[in-house]
């Protein structure tokens, strides 16, 4: 049998415990872009981002897609050209869609069929997050549902749980339904899911979200830190009457809607 001095084994012993530390640590860093992971630094600490989507002054029932073919060109979202492979960040339906609990036959006229904006809610409690077998979906400290393209190994669990229909899944190849690539952004792979991210890459360089920045109507979407008393978010809904899609699941949707 071969001895083993005493200065070889604590060596020996002091790598294995530095190796069950490490790894991990690197697993952890080696899948977080740098915009992500200065996040998950602090970067954001001690802010609760949300969005405010002001139904009464959105211009969407003429017909502007201007906020969903700014997210979509900068995110590389595929146009596959039919509804069975579709790949969607940001979309409409109508309002009895986004809010079935208010739906009866009195809804008023101005409401009624409104193209509503909808979009990950980034909830408080996301029930994506809790049944990702990989931990490729997680929740920021400033509230952002993350979602990791290389962690995704495609069992699609976080669909089946979003009670907002608010991911999407590649059942092909999307490179080749992309117009023209944005290569500051990762492209994804068929067999991964993905969603609305509220821009965390531009967040991380003090830019709005890009659907923000190109709503030309300043006052349909507002973005911003509910934590702070003084931001524009908290005074619009302080002013105004707001609902939350689907309240009653618990999850504390981080979307909130202005209709009057």
């Amino acid at each position: 049998m071969m001895k083993v001095s005493r200065r070889g084994f604590l060596k020996a012993t002091g790598l294995v415990v530095i190796g069950l530390v490490a790894k991990p640590l690197f697993d952890t860093l080696s899948r977080l872009e740098l915009p992500q992971l200065s996040a998950r630094l602090g970067t954001l600490t001690g802010k609760r981002l949300a969005m405010v989507i002001n139904l009464k002054a959105c211009l969407a029932k003429d017909g502007c897609s201007d906020c969903i073919e700014a997210c979509h060109r900068i995110h590389n979202v595929p146009d596959f050209g039919n509804p069975k492979d579709e790949i969607k960040w940001l979309r409409t339906v109508p309002y009895e869609d986004a809010f079935p609990e208010l739906k009866h036959e009195f809804i008023a006229k101005g409401l009624k069929g409104l193209p509503t904006l909808v979009l990950c809610n980034h909830c408080a409690n996301p029930p994506c997050v809790q049944v990702c077998p990989t931990g490729a979906t997680w929740k920021r400290e400033d509230g952002i549902v993350m979602q990791d393209y290389h962690r995704c190994i495609g069992c699609r669990y976080c669909i089946a749980a979003c009670p907002y229909g608010s991911r999407s899944f590649n059942w092909r190849d999307p490179v080749p339904f992309i117009k023209e690539i944005n290569f500051g952004f990762p492209i994804r792979t068929r067999g991964v899911v993905e969603k609305c991210n509220f821009c965390e890459e531009r967040l991380a360089k003090g830019l709005p979200p890009a659907c923000v920045e190109a709503c030309w109507e300043k006052k349909v979407l507002i973005f911003g830190n509910l934590e702070d008393p003084n931001s524009n978010i908290r005074e619009i809904l302080h002013l105004h009457y707001s609902l939350q899609r689907k309240p009653y699941l618990g999850t504390n949707p981080q979307v909130y809607y202005i209709i009057t």
